[in-house]
Protein backbone atom coordinates (compact mmCIF):
# COMPACT_ATOMS: atom_id res chain seq x y z
CA UNK A 1 0.00 0.00 0.00
CA UNK A 2 1.61 3.21 -1.39
CA UNK A 3 1.81 6.27 1.05
CA UNK A 4 -1.07 7.93 -0.72
CA UNK A 5 -3.12 5.25 -0.57
CA UNK A 6 -2.87 5.30 3.49
CA UNK A 7 -3.50 8.69 3.65
CA UNK A 8 -6.27 8.85 2.52
CA UNK A 9 -7.89 5.54 3.97
CA UNK A 10 -6.79 6.90 7.21
CA UNK A 11 -8.80 10.25 6.54
CA UNK A 12 -11.55 8.85 5.12
CA UNK A 13 -12.26 6.10 8.12
CA UNK A 14 -11.46 8.75 10.70
CA UNK A 15 -13.94 11.01 8.65
CA UNK A 16 -16.43 8.63 9.11
CA UNK A 17 -16.02 7.56 12.82
CA UNK A 18 -16.34 11.38 13.26
CA UNK A 19 -19.90 11.90 11.27
CA UNK A 20 -21.16 8.89 12.62
CA UNK A 21 -20.49 10.05 16.31
CA UNK A 22 -21.82 13.13 15.91
CA UNK A 23 -24.62 11.86 14.05
CA UNK A 24 -25.99 8.98 16.27
CA UNK A 25 -25.08 11.55 19.54
CA UNK A 26 -27.64 13.85 17.97
CA UNK A 27 -29.82 11.25 17.21
CA UNK A 28 -29.20 9.77 21.10
CA UNK A 29 -30.18 13.33 22.36
CA UNK A 30 -33.56 13.49 20.35
CA UNK A 31 -34.13 10.15 21.24
CA UNK A 32 -34.01 11.33 25.32
CA UNK A 33 -36.04 14.17 25.13
CA UNK A 34 -39.00 12.06 23.38
CA UNK A 35 -38.32 9.68 25.80
CA UNK A 36 -37.58 11.06 29.13
CA UNK A 37 -41.11 11.14 30.87
CA UNK A 38 -41.38 7.47 30.12
CA UNK A 39 -38.41 6.77 31.74
CA UNK A 40 -39.62 8.60 35.18
CA UNK A 41 -43.15 7.55 34.92
CA UNK A 42 -42.18 3.98 34.68
CA UNK A 43 -39.55 4.81 37.14
CA UNK A 44 -36.56 2.79 34.86
CA UNK A 45 -33.28 2.53 36.48
CA UNK A 46 -30.20 4.56 35.05
CA UNK A 47 -28.10 1.47 34.85
CA UNK A 48 -30.79 0.08 32.73
CA UNK A 49 -31.41 3.15 30.65
CA UNK A 50 -27.30 3.68 29.79
CA UNK A 51 -26.17 -0.28 29.57
CA UNK A 52 -29.47 -1.69 28.48
CA UNK A 53 -31.23 0.55 25.98
CA UNK A 54 -28.62 3.41 24.98
CA UNK A 55 -25.80 1.28 24.88
CA UNK A 56 -27.74 -1.05 21.93
CA UNK A 57 -29.48 1.96 20.21
CA UNK A 58 -25.84 3.70 19.56
CA UNK A 59 -25.19 0.78 17.27
CA UNK A 60 -28.56 0.27 16.31
CA UNK A 61 -28.72 3.43 14.81
CA UNK A 62 -24.89 3.52 13.26
CA UNK A 63 -25.71 0.51 11.34
CA UNK A 64 -29.22 1.66 10.24
CA UNK A 65 -27.51 4.99 8.32
CA UNK A 66 -24.45 3.61 7.79
CA UNK A 67 -24.54 4.15 3.89
CA UNK A 68 -25.53 7.72 4.64
CA UNK A 69 -22.70 8.16 7.01
CA UNK A 70 -20.15 6.63 4.51
CA UNK A 71 -21.73 8.99 1.68
CA UNK A 72 -21.54 12.10 3.96
CA UNK A 73 -18.14 11.30 5.40
CA UNK A 74 -16.92 10.66 1.78
CA UNK A 75 -18.13 13.89 0.60
CA UNK A 76 -16.73 16.01 3.66
CA UNK A 77 -13.78 14.80 3.03
CA UNK A 78 -13.15 14.48 -0.43
CA UNK A 79 -14.59 18.30 -0.60
CA UNK A 80 -11.68 19.46 1.90
CA UNK A 81 -8.79 17.78 0.27
CA UNK A 82 -10.49 19.34 -3.26
CA UNK A 83 -10.59 22.58 -2.13
CA UNK A 84 -7.02 22.82 -0.97
CA UNK A 85 -6.13 21.48 -4.22
CA UNK A 86 -4.38 18.08 -3.31
CA UNK A 87 -6.52 16.04 -5.48
CA UNK A 88 -5.31 18.27 -8.48
CA UNK A 89 -2.29 17.51 -7.39
CA UNK A 90 -2.71 14.17 -7.10
CA UNK A 91 -4.20 13.72 -10.97
CA UNK A 92 -1.15 15.94 -12.15
CA UNK A 93 1.41 13.04 -10.92
CA UNK A 94 -0.27 10.74 -13.65
CA UNK A 95 -2.88 8.80 -11.24
CA UNK A 96 -6.03 8.35 -12.79
CA UNK A 97 -9.46 9.13 -11.37
CA UNK A 98 -10.28 5.14 -11.01
CA UNK A 99 -7.06 4.50 -9.10
CA UNK A 100 -7.85 7.37 -6.65
CA UNK A 101 -11.03 5.30 -5.70
CA UNK A 102 -8.88 2.46 -4.56
CA UNK A 103 -8.73 3.27 -1.43
CA UNK A 104 -12.20 4.87 -0.91
CA UNK A 105 -13.17 1.10 -2.45
CA UNK A 106 -11.01 -0.65 0.35
CA UNK A 107 -12.16 1.63 3.47
CA UNK A 108 -16.11 0.81 1.59
CA UNK A 109 -15.14 -2.76 1.95
CA UNK A 110 -13.85 -2.71 5.30
CA UNK A 111 -16.87 -0.70 6.66
CA UNK A 112 -19.08 -2.76 4.43
CA UNK A 113 -17.86 -6.49 6.07
CA UNK A 114 -17.86 -5.18 9.62
CA UNK A 115 -21.69 -4.00 8.70
CA UNK A 116 -22.80 -7.00 7.59
CA UNK A 117 -21.07 -9.17 10.25
CA UNK A 118 -22.81 -6.98 13.12
CA UNK A 119 -26.48 -6.73 11.46
CA UNK A 120 -26.05 -10.22 10.42
CA UNK A 121 -24.84 -11.97 14.33
CA UNK A 122 -24.08 -8.99 17.05
CA UNK A 123 -26.58 -6.63 17.04
CA UNK A 124 -29.66 -9.06 16.71
CA UNK A 125 -28.77 -9.64 20.28
CA UNK A 126 -28.27 -6.15 21.78
CA UNK A 127 -31.51 -5.32 19.76
CA UNK A 128 -33.25 -8.44 22.16
CA UNK A 129 -31.83 -6.47 25.10
CA UNK A 130 -33.02 -2.76 23.80
CA UNK A 131 -36.51 -3.90 22.22
CA UNK A 132 -37.15 -5.95 25.99
CA UNK A 133 -36.16 -2.74 27.56
CA UNK A 134 -38.44 -0.83 25.66
CA UNK A 135 -41.01 -3.00 26.21
CA UNK A 136 -40.67 -3.18 29.96
CA UNK A 137 -40.47 1.02 30.35
CA UNK A 138 -41.38 2.93 27.39
CA UNK A 139 -44.12 0.58 25.34
CA UNK A 140 -47.77 0.02 27.16
CA UNK A 141 -47.83 -3.50 28.64
CA UNK A 142 -48.75 -6.29 26.37
CA UNK A 143 -52.00 -8.29 26.46
CA UNK A 144 -52.87 -10.69 23.54
CA UNK A 145 -56.40 -9.48 22.73
CA UNK A 146 -56.77 -11.40 19.84
CA UNK A 147 -60.34 -12.94 19.18
CA UNK A 148 -61.72 -15.70 16.68
CA UNK A 149 -58.31 -16.22 15.73
CA UNK A 150 -57.21 -17.94 12.69
CA UNK A 151 -53.87 -19.47 11.70
CA UNK A 152 -52.39 -21.33 8.63
CA UNK A 153 -50.27 -23.97 10.36
CA UNK A 154 -49.17 -25.66 7.24
CA UNK A 155 -50.45 -25.62 3.58
CA UNK A 156 -53.61 -27.48 4.20
CA UNK A 157 -54.25 -27.33 7.93
CA UNK A 158 -55.93 -24.51 9.52
CA UNK A 159 -56.26 -23.35 13.33
CA UNK A 160 -59.25 -21.54 15.53
CA UNK A 161 -58.98 -20.05 18.65
CA UNK A 162 -61.20 -18.35 19.95
CA UNK A 163 -59.44 -16.60 23.05
CA UNK A 164 -56.07 -17.17 23.95
CA UNK A 165 -54.45 -15.98 27.89
CA UNK A 166 -50.84 -15.38 27.79
CA UNK A 167 -50.51 -15.95 31.43
CA UNK A 168 -51.66 -19.53 31.37
CA UNK A 169 -50.48 -20.05 28.24
CA UNK A 170 -54.40 -21.97 27.17
CA UNK A 171 -56.35 -21.33 24.06
CA UNK A 172 -60.15 -21.81 24.51
CA UNK A 173 -62.57 -23.24 21.84
CA UNK A 174 -59.81 -24.67 19.46
CA UNK A 175 -60.27 -26.38 16.15
CA UNK A 176 -58.30 -27.67 13.87
CA UNK A 177 -59.43 -28.01 10.14
CA UNK A 178 -57.22 -29.88 7.63
CA UNK A 179 -58.80 -28.96 3.70
CA UNK A 180 -57.80 -29.89 0.87
CA UNK A 181 -58.91 -28.98 -2.94
CA UNK A 182 -62.03 -27.38 -0.74
CA UNK A 183 -62.74 -30.31 0.76
CA UNK A 184 -63.03 -30.57 4.95
CA UNK A 185 -60.80 -34.13 5.34
CA UNK A 186 -60.81 -33.88 9.30
CA UNK A 187 -61.64 -31.94 11.98
CA UNK A 188 -60.56 -31.71 15.70
CA UNK A 189 -62.84 -29.73 18.19
CA UNK A 190 -61.59 -29.15 21.63
CA UNK A 191 -62.95 -26.84 24.69
CA UNK A 192 -59.10 -25.59 25.39
CA UNK A 193 -55.31 -26.93 25.01
CA UNK A 194 -52.89 -26.26 27.31
CA UNK A 195 -48.77 -25.44 26.26
CA UNK A 196 -46.92 -27.78 28.56
CA UNK A 197 -43.37 -26.03 28.28
CA UNK A 198 -41.50 -28.99 29.95
CA UNK A 199 -42.74 -31.68 27.04
CA UNK A 200 -42.78 -28.53 24.26
CA UNK A 201 -46.44 -29.99 23.37
CA UNK A 202 -49.89 -29.14 23.42
CA UNK A 203 -52.23 -30.83 26.12
CA UNK A 204 -55.52 -30.96 24.40
CA UNK A 205 -58.20 -31.31 26.26
CA UNK A 206 -62.33 -32.69 25.93
CA UNK A 207 -61.36 -33.36 22.11
CA UNK A 208 -63.62 -34.48 19.40
CA UNK A 209 -62.22 -35.60 15.79
CA UNK A 210 -64.71 -36.20 13.18
CA UNK A 211 -62.86 -37.46 9.87
CA UNK A 212 -65.02 -37.37 6.51
CA UNK A 213 -63.74 -39.27 3.12
CA UNK A 214 -66.23 -40.17 0.03
CA UNK A 215 -68.03 -42.99 1.36
CA UNK A 216 -68.16 -42.32 4.99
CA UNK A 217 -68.01 -40.07 8.64
CA UNK A 218 -65.94 -41.45 11.76
CA UNK A 219 -65.94 -39.60 14.64
CA UNK A 220 -63.99 -39.94 18.05
CA UNK A 221 -63.51 -38.01 21.00
CA UNK A 222 -61.61 -38.31 24.40
CA UNK A 223 -60.54 -36.42 27.68
CA UNK A 224 -56.49 -35.66 26.83
CA UNK A 225 -54.25 -36.02 24.36
CA UNK A 226 -50.39 -34.40 23.70
CA UNK A 227 -50.03 -33.33 20.26
CA UNK A 228 -47.29 -31.33 18.55
CA UNK A 229 -48.31 -28.91 15.92
CA UNK A 230 -46.66 -26.37 13.99
CA UNK A 231 -48.11 -23.19 16.77
CA UNK A 232 -46.38 -22.42 19.88
CA UNK A 233 -46.78 -19.71 22.48
CA UNK A 234 -44.68 -17.43 20.98
CA UNK A 235 -47.09 -17.61 18.22
CA UNK A 236 -49.25 -15.28 20.99
CA UNK A 237 -46.50 -13.23 22.44
CA UNK A 238 -45.49 -9.72 20.99
CA UNK A 239 -44.15 -9.65 17.89
CA UNK A 240 -42.60 -5.34 18.54
CA UNK A 241 -39.62 -5.08 16.07
CA UNK A 242 -39.19 -9.21 16.48
CA UNK A 243 -37.38 -9.62 12.85
CA UNK A 244 -34.96 -7.00 13.95
CA UNK A 245 -33.70 -9.63 17.09
CA UNK A 246 -32.83 -12.70 14.82
CA UNK A 247 -29.51 -13.72 13.77
CA UNK A 248 -29.37 -14.33 10.14
CA UNK A 249 -29.73 -18.15 10.42
CA UNK A 250 -32.89 -17.82 12.92
CA UNK A 251 -34.26 -14.97 10.35
CA UNK A 252 -34.30 -17.90 7.88
CA UNK A 253 -35.39 -20.60 9.96
CA UNK A 254 -37.88 -18.26 10.98
CA UNK A 255 -38.96 -16.98 7.46
CA UNK A 256 -39.35 -21.14 6.52
CA UNK A 257 -41.75 -21.60 9.39
CA UNK A 258 -43.64 -18.59 7.77
CA UNK A 259 -43.78 -19.68 4.31
CA UNK A 260 -44.38 -23.79 5.32
CA UNK A 261 -47.88 -22.81 7.13
CA UNK A 262 -48.36 -19.77 4.11
CA UNK A 263 -48.83 -17.17 6.21
CA UNK A 264 -48.90 -13.54 5.24
CA UNK A 265 -46.73 -10.98 6.29
CA UNK A 266 -43.51 -12.58 5.25
CA UNK A 267 -42.54 -9.93 3.10
CA UNK A 268 -41.40 -8.10 6.67
CA UNK A 269 -38.74 -10.51 7.22
CA UNK A 270 -37.37 -10.94 3.39
CA UNK A 271 -37.28 -7.17 3.14
CA UNK A 272 -34.65 -7.69 6.38
CA UNK A 273 -33.08 -10.32 4.91
CA UNK A 274 -32.43 -8.95 1.75
CA UNK A 275 -31.29 -5.50 3.20
CA UNK A 276 -29.05 -7.26 5.15
CA UNK A 277 -27.20 -8.24 2.11
CA UNK A 278 -27.49 -4.97 0.02
CA UNK A 279 -26.34 -2.55 2.93
CA UNK A 280 -22.84 -3.51 2.05
CA UNK A 281 -23.03 -2.48 -1.49
CA UNK A 282 -24.82 0.30 -0.93
CA UNK A 283 -21.92 1.52 1.35
CA UNK A 284 -19.58 0.95 -2.04
CA UNK A 285 -22.12 2.60 -4.38
CA UNK A 286 -22.29 5.64 -2.49
CA UNK A 287 -18.56 6.12 -1.20
CA UNK A 288 -17.97 6.02 -5.32
CA UNK A 289 -20.57 8.46 -5.97
CA UNK A 290 -19.67 10.97 -3.24
CA UNK A 291 -16.00 11.00 -4.70
CA UNK A 292 -17.16 11.67 -8.07
CA UNK A 293 -19.43 14.49 -6.97
CA UNK A 294 -17.20 16.17 -4.63
CA UNK A 295 -13.19 15.71 -5.97
CA UNK A 296 -13.53 18.93 -8.53
CA UNK A 297 -12.25 21.85 -6.83
CA UNK A 298 -15.89 24.41 -6.87
CA UNK A 299 -16.00 27.97 -6.81
CA UNK A 300 -19.27 27.59 -4.46
CA UNK A 301 -17.13 26.14 -1.87
CA UNK A 302 -16.78 23.40 0.05
CA UNK A 303 -20.36 23.91 1.92
CA UNK A 304 -22.16 23.62 -1.49
CA UNK A 305 -20.80 20.15 -2.63
CA UNK A 306 -21.68 18.78 1.18
CA UNK A 307 -25.12 20.24 0.86
CA UNK A 308 -25.63 18.16 -2.85
CA UNK A 309 -24.09 15.25 -0.69
CA UNK A 310 -26.85 15.23 1.57
CA UNK A 311 -29.48 16.02 -0.81
CA UNK A 312 -28.13 12.79 -2.43
CA UNK A 313 -28.23 10.72 0.23
CA UNK A 314 -32.07 11.73 1.21
CA UNK A 315 -32.65 10.91 -2.17
CA UNK A 316 -31.61 7.42 -2.06
CA UNK A 317 -32.69 6.67 1.65
CA UNK A 318 -36.55 8.12 0.66
CA UNK A 319 -35.87 5.73 -2.44
CA UNK A 320 -35.03 2.83 -0.43
CA UNK A 321 -37.94 3.44 2.46
CA UNK A 322 -40.65 3.80 -1.15
CA UNK A 323 -39.50 0.45 -2.28
CA UNK A 324 -39.55 -1.17 0.85
CA UNK A 325 -43.28 -0.03 1.39
CA UNK A 326 -44.31 -1.04 -1.77
CA UNK A 327 -42.78 -4.56 -1.04
CA UNK A 328 -44.24 -4.82 2.21
CA UNK A 329 -47.72 -4.21 0.49
CA UNK A 330 -47.18 -7.40 -1.89
CA UNK A 331 -47.09 -5.14 -5.13
CA UNK A 332 -43.72 -5.72 -6.03
CA UNK A 333 -41.09 -8.41 -5.98
CA UNK A 334 -39.32 -8.13 -2.95
CA UNK A 335 -36.14 -8.91 -3.73
CA UNK A 336 -36.56 -6.33 -7.03
CA UNK A 337 -37.81 -3.67 -4.37
CA UNK A 338 -35.16 -3.72 -1.89
CA UNK A 339 -31.88 -3.75 -4.64
CA UNK A 340 -33.52 -1.26 -6.56
CA UNK A 341 -32.48 1.73 -5.19
CA UNK A 342 -28.68 0.16 -5.18
CA UNK A 343 -29.45 -0.49 -9.19
CA UNK A 344 -30.60 2.83 -10.00
CA UNK A 345 -28.05 4.25 -8.01
CA UNK A 346 -25.16 2.14 -9.97
CA UNK A 347 -26.10 3.95 -13.17
CA UNK A 348 -26.49 7.19 -11.59
CA UNK A 349 -22.95 6.94 -10.30
CA UNK A 350 -21.90 5.58 -13.99
CA UNK A 351 -23.50 8.23 -15.36
CA UNK A 352 -21.95 10.57 -13.28
CA UNK A 353 -18.48 9.44 -13.52
CA UNK A 354 -18.49 9.75 -17.48
CA UNK A 355 -20.38 13.32 -17.67
CA UNK A 356 -18.88 15.01 -14.45
CA UNK A 357 -16.05 17.32 -15.29
CA UNK A 358 -12.69 16.38 -12.89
Amino acid sequence: MKILDRYLLKNFLLTYLFVALVIVLIICMIDYTEKVDNFLNKQAPARAILFDYYLNLIPYWANYISPLMVFIATVFFTSRIAARTEIVAMLSTGISFGRLLLPYFMGAIVLGSLTFYLVGWVLPKANKVRNAFEQKYVKDEFYYDGRNVHIKIAPDVYAYLESYNVATMTGNKFTLETIKENKLIQKLSADRIVWQPEKKKWSIHDYRVRTLDSLRESLTHGAQVDTTINLTPKDFESNYNLFETFTLPELNSYIELLQSRGADGVEVYLIEKYTRFTQPFAILILTAIGVIVSARKSRRGVGWQIAMGFVLAFIYILFFLLSKGVAEAGNINTLLAVWLPNIVFTFIGLILFKTLPR
